[in-house]
């Protein structure tokens, strides 16, 4: 028998100083079988960071043709991808093909490091991309605070966020790796 996917309901304000983004609204994510607390955090976390009302969740681990999060514009042009985790350089090379911004997340702190070391120098020719990690603790931190409805609070100015679900306050402050060129 398949395991099913748990779906999760968010309440998400975001006061985004930096892009003068002020937006609440409503999600609902699936989480996969395999996929982790962390990680459907860091997807949490992504959203927020690019808050926009036409950004959508994926199938994301479902499809591999997909990012796991994205805007399409009317014309179905992808305007962004966001992708998770440490995909190897021939998937960015599709991403920042079909889209006009790609943004990866990283994380798993020890795994991100090496995956830098080898791959960073390869992607610079990709100037549409931009490579954001963020450290376990913090993921860890909002894991801890996960939970079937949850209100979620971002505040982001000069590149410092606060996300708090429910009482748990988490300061984060993501590690830019690279920024795309504009």
């Amino acid at each position: 028998m398949a395991l099913k996917a748990t779906v999760y309901k968010a309440s998400i304000n975001v006061a985004d100083m930096s892009r003068g983004v002020y937006l609440d609204h409503a999600v609902t994510l699936a989480q996969h079988p395999s996929e982790t607390d962390k990680r459907m955090m860091l997807r949490l976390l992504a959203w927020t960071l690019y808050a926009d009302e036409r950004l959508q969740f994926t199938k994301g681990l479902c499809d591999e043709s997909e990012p796991e999060l994205w805007i399409k514009n009317y014309s179905d042009e992808i305007e962004l991808w966001v992708e998770l985790g440490l995909p190897d350089e021939k998937r960015l090379k599709k991403a920042c093909s079909l889209a006009k911004e790609v943004v990866l997340f990283t994380y798993d702190d020890h795994a991100a490091r090496v995956w830098k070391t080898q791959m960073l120098n390869k992607l610079h020719p990709f100037k549409n991309l931009t490579i954001i990690n963020v450290m376990d603790e913090v993921l860890d931190a909002a894991a801890a605070s996960l939970s079937r409805t949850m209100s979620i609070q971002a505040t982001i100015e000069d590149g410092q966020v606060w996300f708090s679900i429910g009482d748990t306050v988490v300061a984060i402050q993501p590690e830019i790796w690279k920024t795309a060129s504009k």
